[in-house]
């Protein structure tokens, strides 16, 4: 199938498995309808594939092997080159699709397309990337080479709430390194992905090299039990990461799974108040709170928490709830009805269990949009880490406010959180900051910053329960997940 520019738009269009270079329907015959988030149509309905569909597909993926192996690193390159290029020329249509099935704004959404193309421009490097060592006269007259090689092929299972550039963190790295993947979306947003697909194989991606199986639990069984399989990329809750780090471990395959996340975001009184209330509100309102790098407890230190407090609410109640194509709409809806359903819950159980709501979002209603699946900025004061709205990943717009006498208390508050994915403090003290880097014990953190996004070259992901296995996304890490060492030693 060709990707002209015809052919990227926002409409629907049909779901299908893509194998060996042809979109092919799965011989199973149920499927799951996709909505669009916002009015509640129709966009769709994806095919839960069966096992043989993913033995069909590792197949293809195993028979693109070894020419694709073969293929000079500087020649696997070039179609990432082309493919950023297609994206960029695409990026405003493609943004527009992923409103429409995911329900970000679109600002959001071309924000999470640029990122996407980082990685793809990142994988680029891969000939500098891939290079080995080399020392001679290791002993007399015997040298000794370290290489990287491919190990064949890798499965990506990738979440729903960046459909577009969570699958960019991992396949165009899997396959720039010369190795072949199957991919399995989400079942709840695939469409818009489909058409980066479409761009690959327009880029010159050769057929088998990247696959695409749709499906739920029985596919991503199938790729965790295959034989074919290296190695596993996951996004995803903590629950289903810890299930599958343990599957595919256990099946002797590499896997790195991210999971969720409980992030803290940690104010001083020394910070700057206003730069505060920005970077909080837009950490943890922003995609609607579905994002696992979204602020979730904001802790006010000492005479912080009153200087914060108010200027938060006011920021709060200005946001904008709509639809992510209309102009001004600060925030879209969640991803499903059965979503909503989940986040009101986590509401109703903030009140049950203690917490004073100060803004409540689940009365949130948008003219014209009657079916949407709306919840409004949510706000509690007084959450401790023992309420369910102060352990658990909510994933939707919801903000817990606590305070700390000290920072050393907020950040033993934060201690008592499973997840370890990201923080962020706020201040103006370099001593502050550093003393909070080394104590911290989260992997990715942020000094002001409110969304501590690590860009492409460096490693994205978590720690404790957040992340499962030994080397995370993106950068580096991501060329060492998807090759092996192999060390020669020689004498001739």
């Amino acid at each position: 199938m060709s990707a002209d520019t015809a052919s990227i738009d926002a409409s629907p269009r049909s779901i299908s498995n893509y194998v060996a270079g042809r979109w092919t329907a799965p011989s199973g015959t149920g499927s799951l309808p996709v909505t669009n988030p916002t009015t509640g149509e129709p966009l769709g309905q994806v095919p839960l594939s069966t096992g043989a569909d993913v033995d069909t597909a590792v197949a293809a993926a195993t028979a693109a092997f070894p020419a694709w192996r073969r293929t000079p690193p500087v020649e696997r390159a070039r179609v990432f080159f082309r493919l950023k290029h297609l994206l960029e020329e695409h990026k405003e249509s493609l943004a527009r699709s992923l409103v429409i099935e995911h329900g970000k704004n679109l600002d959001e959404c071309r924000g999470e397309l640029q990122r996407g193309i980082e990685n793809v421009e990142h994988a680029c490097g891969i000939p500098t990337l891939m290079m080995g060592d080399v020392l001679e006269d290791v002993a007399p007259g015997i040298d000794c080479e370290a290489i990287r090689q491919p190990l064949g092929v890798f499965a990506v299972v990738s979440p729903y709430n960046f459909p577009v550039m969570i699958p960019l963190w991992f396949w165009p790295y899997a396959v720039a390194a010369g190795n072949t993947v199957v991919l399995k979306p989400s079942e709840q947003d695939p469409i818009t992905h489909q058409r980066v697909v479409d761009l690959a194989e327009q880029a010159g991606l050769p057929p088998g090299v990247l696959n695409v199986v749709h499906g739920d639990r029985e596919a991503v069984t199938a790729l965790l039990e295959h034989p074919g399989i290296a190695g596993v990329s996951f996004v995803g809750s903590s629950q289903v990461a810890r299930i599958l780090y343990r599957k595919a471990g256990a099946a002797g395959k590499r896997v790195q799974a991210l999971g969720g996340a409980k992030n803290h975001m940690i104010v001083l009184p020394d910070a700057d108040y206003d730069l505060v209330a920005d970077a909080v509100v837009s950490s943890i309102f922003g995609s609607a709170g579905q994002r696992c790098l979204a602020g979730s407890v904001v802790v006010g230190v000492a005479d912080a928490y009153a200087n914060i407090r108010e200027r938060i609410l006011d920021r709060s109640a200005s946001l904008r709830v709509g639809n992510g194509l209309e102009d001004g709409v600060d925030m879209g809806p969640v991803i499903s009805a059965r979503h909503r359903d989940r986040v009101m819950g986590y509401i109703d159980s903030g009140v049950k269990d203690g917490a004073s709501l100060v803004m409540d979002g689940r009365g949130a209603r948008v003219p014209g949009y009657p079916d949407g699946n709306w919840v409004g900025p949510t706000i509690f004061e007084d959450v401790h880490p023992d309420m369910a709205i102060g352990k658990d990943e909510i994933f939707g717009p919801v903000m817990g406010m606590s305070k700390a006498d000290t920072v050393e208390d907020a950040i033993e508050l934060m201690h008592r959180s499973e997840y370890g994915n990201a923080t962020s403090i706020f201040t103006t003290s370099g001593r502050a900051a550093r003393e909070f880097r080394y104590h911290a014990g989260i992997s990715m953190i942020g000094v002001n910053i409110g969304v501590a996004a690590p860009m492409a070259f460096f490693p994205f992901g978590g720690s404790r329960g957040s992340f499962f296995g030994d080397l995370k996304a993106q950068g580096r890490d991501s060329v060492e997940f998807f090759t092996d060492k192999r060390v020669v030693i020689t004498r001739w």
